[in-house]
């Protein structure tokens, strides 16, 4: 439901609630959206065409379709000669009255019907006048488009094209679609492809989520559309919503966003190498296909051994610091030497900024650590008991607290709200999500040096920070210590 009232205020057309016949979950999506009034959308339904031998009146899930009590309903039929000789176990002639009689009977019943094409593309190759010929049934019964479908995701852009031209030629009179699966890792590509030849309709979903490898990407294919090959899509103004929606989308579905996603990533736009950032500080476009701001992304500058002073310049601009400063070279060098050691920046650019300020004149630290010990008691049959006692130094006056957690970083990370909300209430805002361990040298064993990397938030905003160390407590409290500095800043708290 609540993806469903998103893409209505993204500006979707057509959004498929699922198919009402196949269980009570999806027919209750279809009686509770009726409560709400939505902008632009058309709730549309999923099944498929009345059995063989069973004429749409008296078959179960077009009757579905009718009782969920949508305006359209999108069914699919076979259009390979394989399948339905196989799967269907019928002939070729009751394939086409299934199709042409299904679709007629939505239809008279009100219905705008759309007929998807299942396993078009194979069946064009395998058999084309067959497969042209279950169009021209769908077209009969009165379809409002033909939605070809690349159901088994193993076609190339140029069968697409091809296929699509010559349905085009031969059916002018009726709307084209695609619905393109990603199992050759080519499901935007043969969408944009279909396009070019005539399809006007696009069925996809955001971030490409679906059943094996994925549908077709609608967060990488409208933008190609709309920002480059010039097609209207969702109103243009628009896509500046379509980061967050694709990261609220992965939200819903407890999924983590990967950061090399097109145009919507985390890395879509970031950059780190010296001599790409002068460029970008002289000509964004020198080292990006198109501002992110377009698509509601934003531009990073990473900072690694791979840095010139151009990344601390670009570094400079975002915090509004003096980029002539004399300490700029000296910090690079440090941030370099650190990177040697095991320090990674390119998650961790809450610690980066830290550093960047503490270079500067003015920055006051919220808090010192004066000392910490922590006590672990293992008894038999019984949870691990972790308790930290630390003593800090905040402002002029020093602070002795301890806490417990169900482990060491758990008690550490107690122990320093305890410590801190007296003073900065802010701190009850910040939540740790995420808590990483990675061995740099694992031939060392248990000397090893170890990365932590902590990743908060406070509702607004994120931030990743640092610490490396061979003692993992040590290299936790790095990160932790930061993570509370980094988000006691006074532009984070905005």
């Amino acid at each position: 439901m609540k993806i469903a009232l998103r893409l209505d205020k993204m500006g979707f057309h057509y959004i498929e609630g699922g198919w009402p016949g196949s269980n009570p979950k999806d027919m209750e999506f279809f009686n509770r959206i009726k409560q709400y009034t939505l902008k632009q959308a058309v709730i549309t339904a999923f099944g498929s065409t009345c059995r063989p031998g069973v004429v749409p009146e008296q078959d179960a899930n077009l009757n579905g379709l009718l009782e969920a009590g949508v305006q359209a309903a999108a069914i699919f039929g076979k259009t390979w000669d394989f399948h339905v000789t196989k799967a269907l176990n019928t002939t070729l002639e009751e394939n086409l009255r299934m199709v042409r009689e299904s679709v007629a009977y939505l239809k008279s019943h009100g219905l705008t019907v759309f007929f998807d094409a299942e396993h078009f593309f194979d069946g064009f190759k395998a058999n084309a006048d067959y497969a042209l010929e279950v169009l021209k049934a769908a077209a009969q019964g009165g379809a409002a488009a033909l939605i070809l479908c690349d159901t088994n995701g193993g076609s190339l852009p140029h069968e697409v094209h091809a296929a699509v031209s010559r349905v085009a030629r031969e059916l002018p009179e009726i709307e084209l679609g695609i619905h393109a699966h990603n199992d050759g890792e080519m499901a935007v590509a043969n969408t944009l492809m279909a396009v070019q030849a005539g399809a006007i309709q696009v069925q996809g979903t955001v971030n490409g989520l679906g059943e094996r490898c994925g549908n077709a990407n609608l967060c990488s294919i409208i933008p190609n559309l709309t920002l480059k090959m010039d097609y209207q899509t969702v109103p243009r103004e628009n896509l500046a919503y379509l980061t967050e929606l694709s990261r609220y989308v992965y939200e819903q579905a407890n999924l983590n966003p990967p950061a090399n996603q097109a145009y919507v990533g985390e890395s879509a736009f970031a950059h780190k190498g010296g001599m790409h950032v002068s460029a970008l500080l002289k000509e964004p476009g020198t080292y990006e296909h198109l501002a992110p701001e377009l698509v509601g992304n934003t531009r990073r500058v990473l900072m690694s051994e791979l840095s010139g002073i151009s990344n601390l310049l670009y570094k400079y601009k975002e915090l509004h610091l003096d980029k002539s400063s004399p300490q700029g070279r000296q910090v690079l060098e440090q941030l370099k030497s650190m990177e040697h050691r095991g320090y990674q920046f390119e998650a961790a650019e809450g610690s980066l900024e830290l550093m960047l300020h503490k270079a500067m004149n003015g920055y006051q630290e919220p808090f010192q650590l004066a000392s910490m010990r922590l006590i672990l008691e293992m008894r038999e049959q019984q949870p691990i008991h972790s308790e930290a006692v630390i003593k800090l130094k905040v402002g002029e006056e020093m602070v002795h607290t301890a806490a417990e957690g169900n482990g060491p970083v758990n008690a550490l990370d107690n122990a320093l709200r305890k410590a801190l909300e007296t003073f900065y209430p802010e701190v009850a805002g910040l939540r740790l999500s995420d808590y990483k361990v990675r061995v740099l040298e694992e031939k060392a064993g248990t000397e090893a040096q170890v990365r932590v990397l902590i990743e908060t938030g406070n509702g607004k905003k994120t931030w990743g920070t640092v610490g490396v160390s061979t003692n993992i407590i040590e290299a936790s409290w790095q990160a932790l210590a930061d993570s509370m500095s980094y988000g006691l800043l006074p532009e984070t708290l905005k």
